[in-house]
């Protein structure tokens, strides 16, 4: 008897522990919904800060929140960026629905190279000339590039819990380049501006 009930307690402690229960009674959480591969693979932002890629924010990487308003930022290469103030409430969810829609302005130039990626998380975010471009995983792998015009580029590569990746490379026409990099672990506060604007 005494065993059984020392091993429910132990079960629900372990399944269930305080510091959880309490967090969890003050914080709300934010669920990201994309439809399309674009939506999917958007890179997200709350206040400021770079999360993640929309399709991966969720389980144990789901976004919560302290309660009061936030300012939510996703952006994808060639779309317009989206934007949404969301107010968040204690211990409730807010769904975002994230809908990315193509940029006018953009246009892929006449002439490219090629950048392939093989970088370690592949979950980072990846900025050319100080724009967002995607994720490491996006530009990995066979079939997988980004195509850039010819010239010079500076390339970054950051995510918040590492040291943000940085280099410049000078690419000819139709050049194919292989990028290849582990992020070292550091703290939030070397997170570069990229995915922590100030």
């Amino acid at each position: 008897m005494f065993n059984k009930m020392f091993f429910c307690f132990l079960f629900s402690f372990l399944m269930f522990p305080p510091a959880t229960r309490a967090q969890s009674q003050v914080l709300g959480e934010v669920q990201f919904v994309g439809k399309t591969k674009a939506d999917k693979t958007a890179g997200a932002w709350v206040d400021g800060q770079y999360l993640g890629y929309v399709a991966e924010l969720k389980e144990d990487k789901k976004v919560l929140l302290l309660p009061g308003e936030h300012e939510i930022a996703v952006r994808q290469s060639g779309y317009t960026d989206f934007t949404q103030k969301v107010v968040v409430e204690p211990h409730k969810k807010v769904v975002v629905e994230v809908v990315m829609l193509k940029d006018p302005r953009s246009r892929l130039p006449k002439v490219t190279s090629q950048i392939k990626l093989r970088v370690k998380p592949e979950r980072a975010a990846v900025f050319v000339d100080d724009a967002f471009v995607g994720t490491v995983s996006e530009f990995t792998g066979v079939g997988h590039g980004m195509l850039v015009s010819t010239g010079k580029h500076r390339i970054k590569i950051a995510l918040a819990g590492y040291q943000t990746f940085e280099t410049d490379v000078s690419l000819l026409p139709r050049q194919k380049i292989t990028i290849k990099t582990a992020l070292l672990p550091g703290s939030i506060t070397q997170a570069g501006s990229s995915i922590k604007q100030e």
